[in-house]
């Protein structure tokens, strides 16, 4: 997520929530998206919901909820979670690992009165409309209730970042993401929940915002980055010829590189509670 509108670095100038299609091609291999897809720190799932929960599982809305990896650690901390999810194929997986979701998307979906003690979006927000997202957001948060936008940072070495994208410049051209460094710099993104900061505080129906960061090493081995980049947004509706040869040009850095990478891996989020009514 970077600016508001929000926008992935190296994207074209439209405002990223309105890439309908890109949205909702997640699903095209949902059990993929499930076996790479990193989870939360355990830090901050408890910040975002507190634990070990003392009373009754918390209520929280999952807001594009995907296959359901953070609503599952939600689940794990005690809370009772209901995911919103756009693509109908992520919401099956979802709900057959026991994740309750109703298709929508957060835009459009109905409350029907329904009121929640925290609203979160893991790796989600930037595909919500911000003129909508954070009020929306109030309206179903009970006062005090905590709206939490949280994601990794993805970063490869120079090395695997340029691999990747001269492989994507010859293999999808016409591509609007085929002018990227295949950079993903941190900076890029914290200044994008600066940005989401802004929107839920210009609201004004939200105590001010919190920015957090969480930092760990994480070593990715050749196969892990293979299986983890089909699931980005760039990638989701590739034909298998095109995916194959993008693809084979990373794992080649890779494997040039000793076959696996260690980076920094980032987790950020900007956390607010509902002020009260």
């Amino acid at each position: 997520m970077t600016a508001t509108p929000p926008r992935q670095p190296g994207s074209p100038s439209a405002p990223i929530h309105g890439a309908r299609a890109m949205a909702e091609s997640f699903g095209t291999d949902a059990e993929r998206y499930d076996r790479a897809r990193p989870p939360y720190p355990p830090a901050l799932v408890a910040a975002v919901v507190g634990a070990p929960p003392t009373g009754p599982a918390r209520d929280v809305l999952d807001v594009g909820c995907g296959t359901g990896i953070a609503a599952r650690q939600l689940q794990a901390a005690g809370c009772a979670v209901l995911g919103v999810e756009p693509d109908a194929r992520m919401a099956a997986f979802a709900r057959e690992r026991g994740l309750p979701v109703e298709v929508a998307t957060f835009e459009g979906w109905e409350p029907a009165g329904r009121t929640f003690d925290a609203v979160a979006a893991a790796q989600s927000w930037h595909w919500v409309d911000p003129a909508v997202g954070a009020a929306k957001a109030a309206d179903v948060l009970r006062p005090g209730g905590r709206l939490a936008v949280f994601g990794h940072v993805f970063e490869p070495p120079d090395d695997v970042a340029h691999a990747f994208a001269e492989a994507f410049r010859r293999v999808v051209p016409e591509s609007p993401f085929a002018g990227g460094s295949g950079r993903r710099p941190v900076e890029a993104y914290q200044a994008g929940y600066a940005a989401v900061a802004e929107t839920i505080r210009s609201t004004g129906r939200f105590e001010a915002p919190e920015q957090w960061r969480f930092d760990v090493e994480r070593t990715w081995t050749r196969d892990a980055w293979l299986e983890l980049l089909p699931t980005t947004g760039g990638l989701t509706r590739l034909e298998p010829d095109r995916l194959a040869e993008v693809l084979g040009a990373v794992g080649d850095a890779v494997d040039a590189g000793g076959g696996s990478f260690t980076v920094p891996f980032t987790t950020l989020a900007v956390s607010a509670c509902r002020a009260p009514a």
